[in-house]
């Protein structure tokens, strides 16, 4: 098939574009499996920077892990209520659900600094609260509750969710029964594109966490800045390589399920 042009013109664009994005990353990977990375390749490849890393940071990773599947609980116990609470207003043009949900959004919009200095302010005066990881915690919620209640919404609100529960009420379901067995089921695929968004976001958010963590709450993203900041490239670089061996598996697995959603928005 002869192609015109445009076409090539197109493809060579968009092979520049991807090729800018793609090989820093691939030069920082290679970076951090180099023995000297100023010499060049001819230096040899090692795994030792990526041991060093493993050694000096290894809390950092466990503790975003961590903080990443509390965010997720918290945001899946608040979030798909919440969701179905706006779903089923929004059908009546609720003034207060469209206000309600303008401000959920409200810490997406404002800058994660401004977020992590208004918690700082109202609650840096407990110190125990400041100095532990529940406070990491409660910013990292604020900023992925969003990211869990849209998706959901979007599926609840193109399952025709009002019909399945009137014909579950008509059988004799209470409400706990409609929830847990029309609405949930209904809404899987919005609940994991939104619970796998939430688990990306927390685990690299850097800008809230930053304001809000102390030396014994460091997270993998602040400690990734750290690394580069205070030792040598090849370490910061293997900490660059040992986060993108947790998240892009986590990228493949949101883009798959954000897919699914948007093939169940369309029926």
């Amino acid at each position: 098939m002869k192609h015109s042009l445009r076409f090539y013109l197109q493809l060579t664009f968009t092979l520049l574009v991807c090729a800018f994005l793609i090989v820093p990353v691939v030069l920082s990977v290679l970076a951090g499996v180099t023995d000297n990375f100023f010499v060049g390749l001819s230096s040899g490849f090692t795994l030792r920077w990526v041991a060093q890393v493993w050694d000096t940071y290894q809390m950092t990773i466990w503790r975003s892990i961590a903080i990443a599947l509390a965010c997720l609980a918290v945001t899946l116990v608040v979030g798909v209520p919440l969701a179905y609470m706006l779903a089923r207003h929004q059908g009546g043009n609720s003034r207060l659900a469209r206000v309600f949900e303008e401000l959920l959004m409200m810490p997406v919009a404002v800058p994660g600094l401004a977020t992590s200095l208004a918690l700082i302010m109202a609650y840096g005066q407990y110190r125990a609260f400041r100095g532990s990881l529940l406070f990491i915690l409660v910013g990292h919620v604020l900023f992925t509750l969003p990211f869990m209640v849209r998706p959901v919404l979007a599926v609840m609100q193109s399952s025709q969710l009002a019909v399945l529960e009137e014909a579950a009420a008509s059988l004799g379901a209470g409400m706990r029964q409609r929830f847990f067995g029309v609405v949930i089921p209904n809404a899987a695929s919005g609940i994991l594109a939104g619970a796998l968004m939430v688990v990306t976001l927390s685990i690299g958010e850097f800008n809230i966490t930053w304001m809000l963590h102390t030396p014994l709450t460091m997270t993998l993203p602040v400690g990734l800045a750290d690394a580069y900041a205070s030792m040598r490239l090849e370490v910061g670089s293997a900490y660059t390589l040992i986060f993108l061996l947790m998240i892009v598996p986590l990228l493949v697995a949101m883009q798959w399920a954000t897919q699914t959603t948007r093939t169940r928005v369309r029926l």
